[in-house]
């Protein structure tokens, strides 16, 4: 039983977590390894994350699990996540599927390895009548190459008279994005101490809580994750609003 996890209010979650996993390659490198070991080792930190949204009703968490940056990386490291990936989908997707939860992906899928698309493929198939909980899997995925894209799906919209240009609201917009049937992000966690956003989900948080954890991702587990929620649940949250017009609603 966790005593961090009695904290917390089953009445005021977040009903959409985003996590940038960071920290991998330090942790390995700070026991004398190579930083596929890190990547390696970080699965377990997956797990914690998931099992935690899971236990507490989350019913949306969305991972970075590899940016459209993180393609100028090492061939030999980017070589071992596409190849651990697809270990990892085929190892957990049972478990996904009993859990009850709907697996999602976001991102530019066209540049992944046919192999791991496959993957990929399968396990959203194969949960997709499930209704427990979301988790999302950001793979090749970068926010600013998300926004021009939707700028341009709406602007060809535009010229072939589907879309008013008057008609034009932050609603419609979002309907362009690859997150459009999910809600906005409500709280965003990075480990490994870094203090950035690293052209994550720009849009989606544009009011979600941050918050910068001094932990490298092999070391996150449930007790940290539920110790951000309880630290979400400790905030005022105002969306503009002064506090008084929060507490009069």
């Amino acid at each position: 039983m966790s005593l961090i996890k009695d904290k917390i209010n089953s009445q005021n979650l977040p009903k959409h977590v985003a996590i940038i996993m960071d920290g991998n390659g330090r942790w390995a490198k700070t026991r004398g390894e190579e930083r596929t070991f890190g990547h390696r080792n970080a699965i377990d930190a997956v797990r914690n994350a998931i099992n935690a949204c899971n236990e507490i009703n989350i019913p949306y968490l969305t991972l970075y699990t590899f940016s459209s940056e993180n393609w100028n990386r090492p061939a030999n490291e980017v070589n071992t996540l596409m190849n651990l990936l697809v270990e990892t989908l085929l190892l957990e997707a049972e478990e996904i599927f009993s859990k009850g939860l709907r697996m999602h992906v976001i991102g530019n899928l066209e540049k992944l390895p046919p192999l791991v698309r496959e993957q990929l493929e399968r396990v959203v198939e194969l949960t997709k009548e499930n209704t427990k909980g979301n988790l999302v899997l950001a793979i090749s995925y970068g926010s600013q190459n998300e926004i021009l894209n939707a700028v341009k799906s709406i602007s060809s919209d535009v010229k072939e008279g589907k879309v008013d240009i008057e008609n034009i609201d932050e609603k419609l917009f979002e309907n362009y994005l690859y997150t459009k049937d999910f809600p906005p992000v409500d709280l965003l966690i990075r480990t490994s101490g870094e203090i950035r956003i690293s052209n994550f989900l720009l849009w989606q948080i544009a009011y979600a809580e941050l918050q910068f954890l001094d932990v490298l991702w092999p070391d996150f587990t449930k007790d940290i994750f539920f110790q951000c929620i309880v630290d979400y649940q400790n905030k005022e949250r105002r969306y503009g609003l002064t506090g008084d017009q929060i507490n009069a609603q």
